[in-house]
C-alpha cells in the first residue's frame, strides 16, 4: 500500500486554511509527502473565488463576522461554506506532474472514501448534489438522497492537487443561521431544508467517532502513519495568511 501521512492538528482560523496552501505546495515541490488532513476548526465561514466577484460580498463578509465567524478565502474551489466545533474539515494533498489530467478521479476517491466510511457507521451515505444545497457540487455527499452532509471542493496547483471540504456532523441549524444571511448578500439561492447532519440520521455520533472511522477507511488503501504540522510548514503558512483574509 502507498504511505499517506495523516495529520489531526489544527492552528485555528485563517491559519488552518493557510497550513493546507502550505501543505499543497510542499508535496508539490517533493519536500512533503502525500497526505490527509482532518481535524476540528474554529468558527469560520470559508469563501470561494467567485464570491468575491458578488457585488454583495463585502456585506457577506460583514455578516459572517456580526454572527461570530471568522470569514477566509477558501483553497479549494465552490461557495461559501460554515465550519464549526460540529464540523470535521477535510483535505488531501497528493502530487501529480498533470493535475488537470484526474480531476474527476481524485474527486471520486475522496467522496467514495467518505460515504464508505460513513456506511461502516450505518449511515444511508450517497455521493450527488442535492437540489437547492449550499454550494453545490456534484461530488456532495448526502443523506437518503435528502440532506448534504459533506461538501468537497479541489484546487491545482503545479505539480500537486488538493482536495478537500467538510463533514457536517451536528449543528446544521448553527450552519443555517449563519449561511442564510450570508446567501442572501452575495444573492445566492439555496433550500436551507436540505442542510443536514449526520446526527439527523445518529444522535449518538460525534466528531471524533466520525474521525476515526474516516481514519479506518483510509487505512484500507493506504499505510497511513500518523504526524503533526511540520515547523516548516506552519512558517510557510504564516507568510500565506494574507492570501486567504478576505478581501470585503
Amino acid at each position: 500500500m502507498a504511505p499517506l501521512l495523516l495529520i489531526r492538528d489544527s492552528l485555528g482560523g485563517v491559519l488552518d486554511t493557510a497550513v493546507s496552501h502550505a501543505l499543497v505546495r510542499a508535496v508539490a515541490r517533493g519536500d512533503f509527502p502525500p497526505c490527509f488532513r482532518l481535524h476540528r476548526t474554529d468558527r469560520v465561514v470559508a469563501f470561494g473565488r467567485a464570491d468575491t466577484l458578488a457585488p454583495g460580498y463585502p456585506k457577506a463578509v460583514r455578516s459572517a463576522s456580526a454572527a461570530g465567524y471568522q470569514p477566509v478565502q477558501r483553497l479549494a474551489g465552490g461557495r461559501a461554506a460554515v465550519f464549526h466545533e460540529g464540523t470535521l474539515a477535510f483535505s488531501w494533498a497528493v502530487p501529480t506532474p498533470d493535475p488537470r489530467r484526474d480531476i474527476q478521479g481524485r474527486f471520486e476517491f475522496v467522496s467514495a472514501s467518505l460515504v464508505a466510511a460513513l456506511r461502516r457507521l450505518g449511515l444511508d451515505a450517497r455521493v450527488g448534489e442535492v437540489p437547492g444545497e449550499y454550494c453545490p457540487g456534484r461530488y456532495s455527499i448526502n443523506l437518503y438522497g435528502k440532506y448534504k452532509v459533506v461538501g468537497v471542493g479541489q484546487r491545482l496547483v503545479r505539480g500537486a492537487a488538493h482536495v478537500g471540504g467538510v463533514i457536517v456532523v451536528e449543528g446544521a441549524d448553527e450552519l443555517r443561521r449563519v449561511l442564510d444571511p450570508v446567501y442572501r448578500h452575495l444573492d445566492l439561492h439555496w433550500d436551507p431544508r436540505v442542510a443536514g447532519e449526520l446526527c439527523e440520521a445518529d444522535p449518538g455520533l460525534t466528531v471524533d467517532t466520525v474521525a476515526e472511522v474516516v481514519h479506518t477507511q483510509l487505512s484500507a488503501r493506504f499505510e497511513v502513519e500518523s504526524a503533526s504540522i511540520p515547523p516548516e510548514i506552519v512558517e510557510e503558512a504564516r507568510e500565506l495568511v494574507p492570501f486567504h483574509r478576505p478581501l470585503g
